[in-house]
This record gives structure tokens, C-alpha cells and sequence, in this order.
């Protein structure tokens, strides 16, 4: 056995062993809130609901967004051909950015490639080795990537608790006023950022905006928030965790840094980051998974400016969605489940609904038995959470009925009753 298939092949089996081995379902319709999976083997396919997507307002089968879509490829080609800052900035890039901006109530707007990449670039080029980075335990794995990429010292605090995260940023000032001495006095100042998701995406619950703004603002830190999960989804016109709050009467405005995703409720492709036009103009030359790729084609960049303005236009489709996630944890708890985390029926906000298991095995036999019943919700294992902590992780959309939320609150409930 060579060494590639020796260390690889121990890996694999390990995970096998562990319940943690990772396969692919072959969808073969579009995003939507029923699909096909395809049984090769059978050459067949079965129809289910879809109560696992990250297109919340279901938008990537919109047949108007789907024909503009269409339109912007033969207008703008396939490919973008080059770099931003080379031959790729088209006028697709910038009317997307400045709707970016308008939508979230900010000066400027810059894409990236993915979500992931937008993460990783920002947090490596705001922060270097002399920083310092405070981070929910929680937070996903790009945020985590950028911070190792960074090379910042990083204080991970107790999930959204406000308490432990002072008490890191009071750590950190210790640390640093007994290394002070050691310290270049030619080297530029240190500066610190705290970088949180605004919804959590395995367990749903929201960042403390308003808690951390005082914070970072009482140490004179930077705030960074990863609205990924929450555009679309939070506030009454979509825009994200700052009109959330507002919404319920706590005024608080946008982080620093604010950063999202085009590929989950917008329904497309890309990452993005929206702020002060400074910053901007700053990440443009300082973000290097910006500076180094191929520019998003300027189709999806058509596509996703297109999905933004119909979020905009009707915010009725976020309500809808909202509606639904209320309607759904409640017939959870009266099916005699209670949703994951701190949000009970009466208070969820956010689109995602986890249903802790805990082992690895009943989580995946689960989700099969679900499967069965035509209901797809896949089991979320280790290193995606921790261990003992596997779950069904619900997605909602806004375009499920409340009579298919009902069913598969139920069939959960039977399921998980019968497993245990």
C-alpha cells in the first residue's frame, strides 16, 4: 500500500468507525422546497421535502429570477476572465456592490468569490501577528481559517457570553501590559477585533449585537459580524441583525465589519463585506483571496443584484419565512420536541432549528428513517459540531406550507420516539 493510500485509507475507516463518515445524495432537480434524489442503482428517483436548504426565501428556482439569470449569461458571457483589478471588474461587479451598500444601509460594498473566502480574506487582512482576535467558540470554520491565517493571538470566548468575552479582553490587556517592555517600539500599534456569527448556524441562536457594540466600544475594539444566516432572514425587510434588534425596540447600528454570503437566502453565488467606504477601498488592496482570483462571472453578478432587488421589493417573502419558523417550533413543542438551543417557539428568529440527538449513529439512522418518509434532513456530525452533540439540523424556507411543517414536525417526533 502506498503512503497516500495508507494514511488515507486509516482516516477513512476511522471515520466510518465513528459514525462520521461523509457520502454525497445525488439531487437531480433544482434548490426548491421538494427535490429528487436520484437511486442510481434503481435508475429512479423519489421526490421529498426539503427542510435542509440554506435558500431560505427560496429564490433559486424563481422562474422570473431564473429568465433574468438566463438573459445575463447571454449578455455577459460565462466567465468574468481576469481578476478584479485586472481585466474582471465589469459593470455587473459594481451595480451589485452599490445595491449591496443600499441594502444594508452602509457607504460601500466589496464581493468575493464565496462566503468563505470573504471570511478568510478580511480577518487575515485586518489583523496580523502583533493583533489580537476575540472569537465565539461557536463560530464557523471560515472565521476560524482567517483567524489562523491572521496569525493573530486569538481568545475564544464562552458562547454568547458576554461576561467571558470581557473577561478575555481583560486577559488580553494583562498579557500584554507585562509583554509591553518586550515590545518594538518601531513596530505598528496592536488593535483588536471581535469577530462573531450573527446567527449560529448549527444551533440557530443570534449574536448579542447590542451587548457587543458596547463592548468593543468600552475596549476600544473592532466588531466584526458574519451575517451569512441572518440576511434575508432577520428584520422585517431582511436586512440583518441590526434591524432585528431595532425591530424589537433596541437600537444598535452596524458592526465594523459586516460581512454575508450571496449563495444562501439571496440565492446565488459570491461573499460580501459592507461598511465604511474606507475600509472598503482598504480590503480592495489589502484582502488577498480579492486580490489573487477570478472575479465572480459577471452573470451571477446580474443574478445575485437581481435576487437582492426582489428581497427588497418584497419583503413579504421574509415575513413569510419568519411566519413559517414560528408555525414550525411550535408544532415541534406540541409534537413534545423543544428546539435546540435558547429560542423557544414564541422567540426563534432565525431560520435554522436544530433538534440535538447527541450519538453519531442514532442521528444518521434517523435522518435515513426521515428519508424514508420523504422528508430530507440530514444528521450533523463531528467536527461540524461536537461530539456527543450530533443533531437534525431543520432549515426552513419560506415557501413550505404550514400543513408539510406540521407533517414533518410529527414524523420527527414519531421517529425519534420510535429510535429511542
Amino acid at each position: 500500500m502506498s503512503v497516500l493510500n495508507e494514511f488515507t485509507d486509516k482516516f477513512l475507516r476511522s471515520a466510518q468507525e465513528a459514525h462520521t463518515y461523509r457520502t454525497m445524495r445525488h439531487i437531480c432537480t433544482p434548490e426548491a422546497s421538494h427535490v429528487e434524489i436520484a437511486n442510481e442503482s434503481q435508475n429512479t428517483a423519489r421526490k421529498v421535502l426539503l427542510l435542509a436548504s440554506n435558500s431560505y426565501l427560496d429564490l433559486c428556482n424563481e422562474p422570473e429570477l431564473k429568465q433574468a439569470a438566463a438573459e445575463a449569461v447571454l449578455k455577459w458571457g460565462t466567465g468574468s476572465g481576469g481578476a478584479r483589478l485586472t481585466t474582471g471588474n465589469k459593470t455587473p461587479h459594481e451595480e451589485l456592490e452599490k445595491e449591496l451598500a443600499n441594502f444594508k444601509g452602509t457607504e460601500a460594498a466589496i464581493t468575493f468569490g464565496t462566503g468563505y473566502m470573504a471570511n478568510v480574506g478580511t480577518i487575515s487582512a485586518l489583523c496580523g501577528k502583533n493583533d489580537i482576535i476575540f472569537s465565539d467558540e461557536l463560530n464557523h470554520a471560515s472565521i476560524i481559517d482567517g483567524i489562523r491565517l491572521s496569525k493573530a493571538r486569538c481568545y475564544v470566548y464562552k458562547h454568547n457570553d458576554m461576561a467571558d468575552l470581557q473577561r478575555a479582553i481583560n486577559d488580553a490587556k494583562m498579557e500584554q501590559a507585562k509583554k509591553s517592555s518586550d515590545i518594538d517600539e518601531h513596530a505598528e500599534p496592536a488593535h483588536s477585533l471581535i469577530v462573531t456569527d450573527a446567527v449560529f448556524s448549527m444551533d440557530g441562536d443570534l449574536a448579542n449585537l447590542p451587548e457587543l457594540q458596547k463592548i468593543a466600544h468600552a475596549n476600544d475594539c473592532l466588531l466584526m459580524i458574519d451575517e451569512a444566516h441572518s440576511t434575508g432572514v432577520l428584520g422585517k425587510t431582511g436586512r440583518g441583525l441590526a434591524e432585528h434588534f431595532n425591530d424589537m425596540g433596541i437600537p444598535c447600528d452596524h458592526a465594523d465589519v459586516t460581512l454575508g454570503t450571496l449563495s444562501k437566502s439571496v440565492g446565488c453565488e459570491g461573499g460580501f463585506v459592507v461598511g465604511s467606504r474606507q475600509l472598503i477601498e482598504f480590503l480592495k488592496n489589502k484582502a488577498r483571496s480579492f486580490i489573487f482570483t477570478t472575479a465572480m462571472s459577471p452573470a451571477m453578478a446580474q443574478a445575485a443584484y437581481n435576487n437582492l432587488k426582489f428581497i427588497e421589493q418584497h419583503p413579504e417573502r421574509v415575513q413569510s419565512l419568519q411566519e413559517n419558523v414560528k408555525f414550525f417550533c411550535k408544532a415541534l413543542v406540541k409534537a413534545g420536541l423543544v428546539p435546540a438551543g435558547s429560542q423557544l417557539a414564541e422567540t426563534q428568529s432565525s431560520a435554522i432549528v436544530p433538534i440535538v440527538i447527541g450519538d453519531e449513529a442514532a442521528a444518521l439512522t434517523a435522518s435515513a428513517n426521515l428519508q424514508e418518509r420523504g422528508i430530507l434532513i440530514p444528521a450533523i456530525r463531528y467536527p461540524t459540531v461536537a461530539k456527543g452533540q450530533a443533531r437534525l439540523r431543520a432549515s426552513i424556507m419560506a415557501t413550505h406550507t404550514q400543513e408539510e411543517l406540521l407533517h414533518a414536525a410529527t414524523c420527527i417526533a414519531e421517529v425519534l420516539t420510535t429510535n429511542h
